[in-house]
């Protein structure tokens, strides 16, 4: 029996993906007032940006509770007697504690494992990834365990932002705290660091925020793999994977959208590359 693989939702990973690899996502919840859904299961991506955009309630969210991960570990528990669980930052969400707590809900005896990622976004997808491309591989839990954490201080994410408002409103902002008093026409870019959210540097356009993060990947000599995301700007997306590309294969690029409960703390136009260097 291969060892089955966990994350959750702010992974970003898409459902098709996630089905082509056998990676299990538990979702967040994102609440507007009293109205609550799980993160890309009742809301979508384009739902939630549009409500972002047009209502005067700022959304909040909310780890999954241990029941939500006990359900799943159950499930899978009939499949396997292992099971790797890789999750965003515990600096940055509840999420991982709820995933531990649930280990003492499982029925059956299964080896359950369960890796603090201190990512979040592609970063914690990629490492899903290449957890789930081990396990089809033939690899036990305790060396998939070793592969994910090796990887971590492999992983460089950076999130360009039109606006840090929402990360402040959200209490995410770390250590982009000062950035907050930055210029309007200043567009931030910020990376996850030892669990939590730093600042990297900030550009004067968005001419020049395709030209760093083209500029960032283009420096990694050799890359394991690699990812690019956006909210709401697709377009920027496409002409950002297309440059790229003369140093990475297209194809070879995971392409994504920031979900609904990282979008509460990024707003719209957020446009994200994450390398994971080989």
């Amino acid at each position: 029996m291969s060892v089955k693989i966990v994350t959750d939702s702010t992974s970003d990973i898409t459902d098709d993906l996630a089905q082509e690899l056998g990676i299990t996502v538990v979702p967040l919840t994102v609440s507007f007032g009293h109205e609550s859904f799980l993160d890309r299961v009742e809301i979508s991506t384009d739902e939630f940006y549009r409500r972002l955009a047009q209502e005067n309630i700022f959304p909040t969210t909310t780890q999954p509770a241990p029941a939500a991960f006990a359900k799943v570990y159950n499930e899978l528990a009939e499949e396997t007697d292992e099971i790797v669980v890789v999750v965003i930052s515990s600096k940055l969400s509840g999420t991982y504690q709820s995933a531990t707590n649930a280990k003492t809900m499982v029925k059956k005896k299964c080896l359950i494992e369960i890796i603090d990622s201190q990512m979040v976004v592609m970063a914690l997808g990629l490492l899903a990834i290449s957890a789930a491309k081990a396990a089809r591989q033939g690899a036990g839990l305790n060396e998939i365990v070793d592969h994910v954490k090796k990887r971590i201080p492999k992983l460089h994410p950076a999130m360009a932002f039109d606006t840090l408002k929402y990360l402040a409103k959200g209490g995410r902002i770390g250590k982009a705290q000062g950035l907050l008093g930055a210029m309007l026409s200043i567009k931030p870019i910020l990376t996850v660091k030892e669990g939590i959210v730093a600042p990297l540097t900030r550009m004067r356009s968005k001419a020049a925020v395709m030209d760093y993060l083209y500029h960032m990947v283009t420096g990694f000599p050799n890359i394991e793999a690699l990812a690019v995301e956006y909210a709401t700007t697709p377009d920027d997306a496409d002409r950002l994977v297309e440059r790229i590309s003369t140093h990475f294969p297209g194809e070879n690029i995971y392409r994504s959208t920031v979900s609904p409960v990282i979008g509460t703390y990024t707003g719209p136009n957020v446009l994200a590359v994450t390398i994971l260097e080989s």
